[in-house]
């Protein structure tokens, strides 16, 4: 898991090449080829399956620095990054170990099975329209645990989670590596909840492409996370997409941000602000937080931990752990999830 969660966290110095495909072989237990194992990059819909003979070739976009993901049931998941198109890639998977994830948790017998699934699907998938008509076909494989001492909510599994999305088209298939709730006691509300965090991969199949989904998936990409990213590495500001304020007064984007675009991606620099008699930057990690209002209704805000950072082809970034967000924007969770490639070919 840890290794896992640095590829997710951590930049990798990503060189601009052309595009080309990226091409290797799976095999397994005596160098047996597997057939049928799963290749995609984390978060998008680009995908493809290995042959009988274990081979596979898909497209290659290192300028988009995500995670390909080599996943096949009763096999260890393989994370990858900072790959060469030159070189064909040899896999050798590791037949995954049967470990028991139940944890037996004493004298907190309060809460039953559905009243976790219920704080699960809110924390996991949200509270929108999209996320209420959002299914999880296997919800059985989800393990929970709640540490009391720490009042601390778990959520595992040991098989990826399989998502139906009608609401945007999408069957999305879910590695869960990690889910904590912390509560300020002993409850399983979400009202008594002050932190909460996911993470993992995820794949993407189309599975609906009509207009009414379409309109949906528009919808759903205007005010989201992605294209504030999007459109702070191309320096796209306006009313009707996102405006930048200091508390109640609106700021001038060039004089917080100094974006350098390199190729594909762009770097982006925080600019020195007086943080005299500024409340929120008292803490030595917080760099600048500053409101965003969407198309003059939607307010949020966003807070930096970090001076630098890289916002890449797709809209992902370097520093995800280091730039948060709170209030509308953040509303939007797996159930409000859209391919990192949505919009771009």
């Amino acid at each position: 898991m840890k290794k896992l969660l640095t590829l997710l966290f951590l930049f990798s110095a990503v060189a601009i090449f052309s595009q080309h495909n990226l091409n290797g072989k799976i095999t397994g237990k005596d160098n047996t080829p597997l057939e049928g194992v799963n290749i995609y990059y984390d978060g998008t819909t680009i995908s493809t399956v290995s042959d009988a003979y274990g081979e596979f070739s898909i497209k290659y976009e290192p300028n988009a620095n995500s995670i390909l993901v080599i996943s096949l049931l009763g096999y260890q998941t393989e994370y990858l990054s900072g790959l060469d198109a030159s070189k064909p890639l040899n896999i050798k998977m590791k037949i995954s170990e049967n470990e028991l994830k139940e944890v037996v948790v004493k004298n907190n017998n309060e809460f039953t099975r559905a009243q976790k699934l219920k704080l699960f699907r809110e924390y996991f998938l949200g509270k929108t329209s999209n996320a209420k008509s959002a299914i999880i076909t296997n919800e059985d494989d989800i393990k929970f645990n709640y540490d009391k001492k720490n009042l601390l909510f778990t959520a595992s599994s040991d098989k990826p989670l399989v998502i139906i999305n009608p609401a945007l088209g999408y069957k999305i298939n879910f590695e869960l590596v990690i889910f904590e709730v912390s509560f300020n006691r002993f409850s399983i509300n979400s009202l008594d909840a002050f932190k909460n965090f996911y993470g993992g991969v995820s794949r993407f199949e189309e599975i609906d492409n009509s207009a009414k989904v379409l309109k949906k998936r528009e919808k759903t990409f205007q005010g989201s996370q992605i294209q504030f990213f999007r459109n702070l590495a191309d320096a796209e500001w306006e009313a009707k997409k996102f405006l930048l304020f200091k508390g109640k007064y609106i700021q001038d984007p060039t004089k917080c941000f100094k974006i350098t675009k390199e190729g594909d991606f762009a770097k982006v620099e925080l600019i020195d602000q007086d943080k005299s008699g500024n409340t929120n930057l008292n803490s030595k990690k917080i760099v600048a937080v500053y409101n965003l209002i969407f198309d003059k209704k939607e307010a949020s805000k966003i807070t930096f931990e970090t001076n630098s950072f890289y916002i890449y082809k797709y809209g992902n970034n370097s520093n995800i752990e280091d730039i948060l967000f709170s209030g509308k924007i953040s509303e939007k969770r797996v159930g409000d999830m859209l391919p990192l490639n949505y919009g771009i070919e």
